[in-house]
């Protein structure tokens, strides 16, 4: 065993940059739907190994980027299949466009090794991975929001437990994501520093302090009574359907199949994105309104629709708004809106929120002058560019309480997804995860469930072909409906928390995780040194 070990240090050491590769490849497999965290936390340790043995900066950077293009390319698969459901590109381009984004995505964890090399590249190991630790949670945040922002997956997805437990990510209302993805990176130099330094009784106890806290079913709340009621439908509109206008009105009687049970009974009615095809808003010109399945009259179809969610209800559901221009009397329309419409039983729309993280590429193309003569094309149908709203909102729904609206992927922005100034009682996810293939949905999940566990709030996320589920607020799954399934669930929302540390700070309290560690790391060792020294 020892003499195999050897013989892959010696490989590592001959080709540092295969090894790289490699081992990002394996640290993917920590993600969601594998989520074999127990072989990519070692293979974090043998990429800070790799990175501490680095004799340049360069050289640092190099296998940084090596590593971290790997694991986000393998992570990001889900992306490729999103370009076989659109015509106007061909659907290689998939596989080229994943690897192509990873380049840049994998320039940020290459930053924090470059930090990391030039801050500690003298000291031990175990300041060495304290440092690499902070530098990371750094960088990711960078990750999160430079040109727009893109932070699936976070590096401290991994440590988030089953749906039944929220495994080492329970610590998130004191650290957030990004100090979480730090952690990992910090067991992974832990684990180094104890094969290194032949602790093998602290490689050995911090791999059991991890295993226990990651399958303990800890942080479950109690379930809930006398809450707001709610029904969650997950109507199984397949991607390759729900832009065809035959099927439109057979796609409406499957969701009111699922919804009408309960009606009689005082509930919200949570529907997901790309729901309906209607435009609900009031004021376009009416050839705008042929398209829809009740005869081209906006009334009509909210009347109907809160009839199917019954006189007592709220019904959220996912819509598309148009904002228009006039020019010469004629209205044009100008751009659109991925929006959340709230319709009470009058058939009135008592609340609205507009997306505001867009996918670029997907709702919008950047550079459309540059880009549209080259052949390329959003993903999305359509040729009309969405507006993004004004970022997190709450709309109050009387009895029904006070919600907050994130749509699809916008979840995954950690500190980004909440009013403070207007906390709400819930937060609805609605989404459209027919593109996501394998790997997306149950990674889409996972995040959603780091926010409830963040913010303190429940998660209710209603999706087109699941993974749709009920999030409590400490992020245990308590209600789910699988990928690929026709089903609608009910219940009590789960309760609220108090605001937690991170709800008040956002991402400033990860910040200070990272800058903590990196201080630790610079300061430890001479600590300890000038106390060794006699006198």
């Amino acid at each position: 065993m020892l003499s195999q070990l050897q013989k892959m240090v010696a490989f590592a050491r001959a080709r540092p940059g295969l090894s790289a590769i490699a081992l990002g490849l394996v640290a993917a497999c920590g993600y969601p739907p594998l989520h074999a965290w127990w072989i990519a936390l070692p293979a974090l340790a043998a990429f800070a190994a790799l990175l501490w043995e680095a004799q340049s900066w360069k050289s640092a950077a190099r296998l940084g980027w090596l590593f971290s293009w790997a694991h986000l390319t393998l992570a990001n698969n889900w992306i490729a299949t999103a370009f076989t459901y659109q015509a106007k590109m061909p659907e290689f381009l998939g596989w080229i466009a994943v690897p192509l984004l990873c380049i840049y995505l994998a320039v940020y964890p290459a930053l924090a090794a470059v930090a990391a090399h030039l801050l500690a590249r003298k000291a031990d190991p175990f300041a060495f991975g304290l440092v690499l630790a902070g530098a990371w949670i750094i960088t990711e945040w960078l990750r999160g929001w430079a040109l727009t922002g893109y932070p699936w997956p976070p590096l401290g997805l991994m440590l988030l437990g089953d749906w039944d437990s929220a495994g080492i990510a329970a610590a998130l209302p004191w650290l957030g994501t990004y100090a979480l993805s730090g952690i990992a990176i910090l067991i992974g130099g832990i684990i180094f520093w104890a094969v290194k330094t032949r602790r093998w009784w602290l490689g050995a106890g911090t791999g059991l302090a991890v295993m226990i806290a990651m399958i303990l079913p800890i942080g479950a709340d109690q379930p809930a009574t006398g809450g707001v009621s709610y029904t969650l439908v997950q109507p199984l509109l397949t991607q390759d359907e729900i832009d065809d206008p035959t099927k439109f009105e057979e796609q409406f009687e499957r969701i009111t199949r699922l919804t009408v049970p309960g009606r009689e009974r005082s509930r919200v009615v949570l529907w997901p994105e790309s729901a309906v095809p209607d435009y609900l808003e009031d004021g376009y010109p009416q050839r705008y309104y042929k398209r829809m399945t009740a005869g081209g009259d906006p009334v009509f179809a909210r009347n109907r629709m809160a009839t199917i969610a019954g006189p007592q209800s709220t019904l959220l559901t996912g819509a598309v708004n148009l904002d228009f221009t006039e020019k010469f009397g004629i209205k044009r329309v100008e751009s659109a809106r991925n929006s959340v419409l709230a319709i009470n039983a009058e058939g009135e729309i008592t609340g609205h929120y507009a997306k505001a993280h867009l996918v670029p590429y997907g709702e919008y193309l950047p550079m459309r002058p540059l880009l549209e003569p080259l052949g390329l094309s959003r993903l999305v149908a359509g040729s009309i560019d969405y507006d993004p709203g004004p970022g997190p909102g709450t709309i109050d729904l009387g009895v029904h309480g006070k919600v907050g609206v994130q749509i699809c992927y916008e979840i995954v922005f950690s500190g980004e997804v909440v009013d403070q100034s207007n906390r709400p009682d819930y937060i609805f996810n609605p989404s459209n995860d027919g593109w996501f293939g394998w790997w997306g949905p149950p990674q889409h999940l996972a995040q959603a469930r780091l926010r409830a566990i963040e913010e303190g709030l429940p998660v209710l996320r209603s999706t087109t072909t699941g993974i749709s589920a009920v999030i409590d607020a400490s992020g245990v799954v308590r209600k789910s409906i699988g990928r690929g399934e026709a089903d609608a669930v009910s219940g009590v929302i789960p309760p609220a928390k108090a605001p937690t540390p991170f709800s008040r700070w956002g991402n400033s309290l990860a910040l200070a995780w990272g800058a903590l560690l990196i201080l630790l790391g610079l300061a430890g060792p001479r600590m300890l040194a000038l106390r060794r020294q006699p006198g």
